[in-house]
């Protein structure tokens, strides 16, 4: 009797081991998504915005995690650190591509696998609703008369803030001092106190404070006017040697380690690139003055590259840094 239940049960568990899939299908648990910026920042504002319509592709729930510090790196070093399963992902932007040039971290996007890049954005110089300053021309002949007094927001070596006073200061001169903070949302708030007297941003993060007043639009980092910003001059107005380095933004992406599994590689890149093409996502970037690339594969690399030459070359003629790009193996744009 003993033998004929013993024996049973080895056919039972038989027959359940060949009804289950040979593993599980991803995802088996929520992923975890990390933004290494705080929140009401640029990142942080498209991101939130995107994921629940990944949600509904993916068929998973995204957790997000803002994990904040050191220009990104802390947050972006956390997701390599994770385990490679494809439940851990990066929400970032495009600061990973100058951290080997500055010296804070030797990855840069190259060491992860890209999944998307969901668009770019322009970089506007934006000032206190009561500056003295109506336009860039004004604020530079002011930097210039008293050097190292104006306060400029900043997000750490690497920042767009960072990248943008680089970019100006190969072409021309401007001297400041320099306050730190988490992200756009910190800046931006110091600005509305009167704490900062100017700050490079986002368009998306600065958009709305422009247009209601709370702030002033001094310059966008193009070569014509933004149609989300009319009336705000392009940066080529007040210097034209800046129109060397444009089209010129920050970016938006998603980055997996490179050893996650192909499946789950493949059902991130399916739900984000169909989410991204939401006709009511577009719709969010364009409104806000995002340009929506949505590129995949091959394509990420070429425009990882050009970004990457374009940057580190500017703060490095600038001064920015004594390392050279060509030590790094980035070619001259």
């Amino acid at each position: 009797m003993i033998k004929k239940f013993l024996a049973s049960l080895t056919l039972t568990a038989v027959a359940v081991g060949l009804a289950l899939p040979a593993h599980a299908q991803y995802p088996q648990r929520n992923i975890q998504a990390v933004v290494p910026w705080g929140a009401g920042g640029a990142t942080d504002i498209v991101m939130r915005s995107l994921i629940p319509h990944v949600e509904q592709e993916l068929g998973g729930k995204f957790i997000i995690n803002n994990r904040t510090g050191g220009t990104g790196v802390i947050g972006s070093n956390y997701v390599l650190q994770q385990r490679p399963d494809g439940h851990t992902v990066l929400l970032a932007a495009e600061n990973a591509q100058l951290y080997p040039l500055l010296g804070l971290a030797k990855f840069d996007y190259s060491d992860f696998h890209t999944i998307n890049v969901i668009g770019q954005n322009v970089a506007v110089i934006a000032a206190p609703a009561n500056s003295p300053f109506d336009s860039l021309e004004e604020l530079l002949a002011a930097a210039k008369e008293k050097p190292n007094t104006l306060r400029m927001g900043v997000t750490g070596a690497g920042g767009l803030p960072g990248s943008v006073h680089a970019m100006i200061e190969a072409v021309d001169e401007l001297k400041v001092r320099e306050v730190t903070f988490a992200g756009d949302g910190p800046g931006i708030t110091a600005m509305l106190g009167g704490h900062l007297d100017f700050m490079p941003l986002s368009l998306i993060a600065g958009r709305e404070m422009i247009r209601s007043g709370k702030l002033k639009g001094l310059a966008v980092v193009s070569a014509e006017e933004v149609p989300a910003l009319p009336g705000v001059a392009p940066i080529t107005d007040a210097l034209p040697a800046m129109e060397k380095f444009l089209p010129w933004g920050p970016f938006w992406g998603v980055w997996v380690r490179p050893d996650v599994p192909e499946e789950a590689k493949q059902k991130l890149t399916e739900a984000f690139s169909k989410a991204v093409a939401k006709e009511e996502f577009q719709t969010f970037l364009t409104e806000l003055g995002a340009l929506p690339l949505n590129m995949t594969g091959d394509e990420t690399k070429e425009y990882l590259d050009r970004w990457q030459s374009v940057t580190t070359w500017s703060l490095y003629e600038a001064g920015a840094t004594e390392t050279s790009p060509d030590s790094l193996g980035i070619p001259k744009p």
